[in-house]
């Protein structure tokens, strides 16, 4: 009896052995697999950035009218880190940026967008096969899947008729613009706008010097209005 109570105890003090010998090395690797995710952050952030990011935290912070305490509950972290993050005095790590972008209310991508010129600045697009020039002030891919841009027009109205799906609308800033819908002329002056279907055929162009239109178009009047003619 004495000795199958060894054996037993033996099995068990095994067992127990294993189990924290089996929490240990997953401990270890989730710590090691945060520290990576540290240093992968830290070694791949810019310093204007890392700079843009603190900006965006405490200003969307102080927007909401938040404290350091308040924006910590609902991020769960402490106010001292979100005050040292806010400050630069301490790295932010990918573990911290997203609870954070939740409580803010808004995405981890918006909180590291970049902050370049290119996002921000609209540089004309020149076409001198087809007399125009365009301003695309809507970003691909928008959402609402409608394109909106601006355009200078110089040149006459083409004789190719297009037609494709969906419908046209136009207002024209400077200048006047001459509409071509099948048979019909339309003259369309500053301060005018058109709205039509493009399952008939048209074409625009300008007449007395260049004009200057906004348009808002949809992915098949993107395709045959500004795309390669």
């Amino acid at each position: 009896m004495l000795m199958r109570a060894v054996l037993v105890l033996v099995f068990v003090l095994r067992v127990r052995v294993t189990v924290l010998t089996v929490i240990v090395c997953h401990a270890n690797n989730a710590t090691a697999t945060l520290r990576q995710r540290h240093t992968i952050l830290r070694m791949t952030q810019d310093g204007e950035l890392d700079a843009l990011v603190r900006q965006r935290i405490r200003g969307l912070r102080v927007a909401r009218g938040w404290s350091l305490d308040e924006l910590a509950a609902r991020s769960y972290l402490s106010p001292s880190t979100l005050s040292r993050i806010e400050t630069g005095h301490r790295r932010i790590a990918l573990d911290q940026l997203a609870p954070i972008a939740r409580a803010l209310g808004t995405t981890l991508d918006q909180l590291v967008e970049s902050g370049r010129d290119e996002d921000v600045v609209i540089r004309p697009h020149h076409d001198d096969n087809r007399g125009i020039t365009t301003w695309l002030l809507s970003r691909e891919g928008a959402p609402t899947g409608m394109t909106v841009a601006k355009l200078r027009v110089d040149r006459q109205v083409p004789a190719d008729l297009r037609v494709h799906p969906g419908r046209d609308w136009f207002v024209v800033l400077s200048g006047t613009v001459v509409l071509r819908l099948a048979e019909r002329t339309i003259v369309v002056k500053a301060g005018e706008a058109a709205e039509f279907s493009t399952m008939v055929p048209h074409a625009f162009g300008s007449t007395g010097g260049p004009a200057e239109i906004l348009c808002i178009l949809d992915h098949e009047g993107e395709r045959s209005h500004l795309g390669p003619g």
